[in-house]
């Protein structure tokens, strides 16, 4: 309302002036955030019902040294690493869980905690620089992703659609959406630009720019699909080769 303020009140954590209810923001993040977290973790360590048939977890995917010759532990384990630190130094997700579990700051224009700012300059929040080392990374993991889905429609040689087939691909789809939809990504192909027809392959890049703004725009909508459709995907197949379901051919 015009003239009513909405500053934050002095010296008080999570103090405001604000009427409405702010925290429902922040609370189904942390919710859903902690459940995956879970969720992941468990299954990371897991190491088992992580294929059936053509299937595979995308929580295993590249399948590294399944017999373990070499690795003794989960095969999750090596290569988690990439997907998780690709999400974690995500800039939506930064904003998610710095909000959500550090309350910092809880929500706009509400008090935060008492401390010195020190921003992303010191351990352990300066590896958020690494975020475009890790989206080459799921570059890679994405192919193979893709590979798994192609071969989700391929059961003894013949061809095959089953509900993991379907779940599998759309899956990959929105994997492959929320990473081209990428912040820095966007700034790779055309933030430096200040005259795209001045610039080597402007065109190309104008285009693949716009394209990936267009995308951008809904950036956090496509982290929360992705986030939930991998967790289901791994879901699925896992209740199928532990005998819980039955998958169901379609073709």
């Amino acid at each position: 309302m015009a003239g009513e303020s909405v500053t934050v009140s002095e010296g008080h954590f999570v103090g405001t002036l604000r009427r409405d209810a702010w925290w429902t923001e922040i609370l189904p993040a942390a919710l859903l955030l902690g459940a995956f977290g879970i969720y992941a973790t468990y299954r990371a360590f897991e190491g088992a019902y992580y294929a059936w048939g053509p299937y595979l977890s995308p929580f295993y995917s590249p399948l590294i040294d399944p017999q373990h010759h070499f690795w003794p532990l989960s095969p999750a384990l090596l290569i988690l690493v990439f997907p998780l630190g690709f999400r974690t130094t995500c800039y939506y997700y930064r904003k998610a869980y710095y909000r959500a579990y550090f309350m910092d700051p809880p929500a706009c224009a509400v008090g935060e905690r008492k401390r010195s700012y020190c921003g992303e300059t010191k351990f352990p929040f300066i590896l958020q620089n690494l975020h475009r080392y890790f989206l080459y990374a799921a570059f890679i993991i994405l192919g193979f992703l893709w590979y798994d889905a192609i071969v989700a429609f391929i059961l003894d040689g013949h061809f095959f659609i089953g509900v993991g087939s379907i779940i599998m691909l759309v899956n990959v789809i929105l994997l492959s959406i929320y990473t081209l939809s990428c912040h820095s990504l966007r700034h790779l192909i055309g933030g430096k630009v200040d005259c795209f027809s001045c610039a080597s392959l402007g065109s190309s890049r104008h285009a693949g720019w716009r394209g990936i703004s267009i995308l951008n725009e809904r950036h956090m909508l496509y982290a929360w699909c992705s986030l939930i459709s991998v967790g289901l995907t791994d879901l699925y197949i896992r209740l199928v080769a532990a005998g819980v379901l039955r998958d169901i051919k379609i073709l």
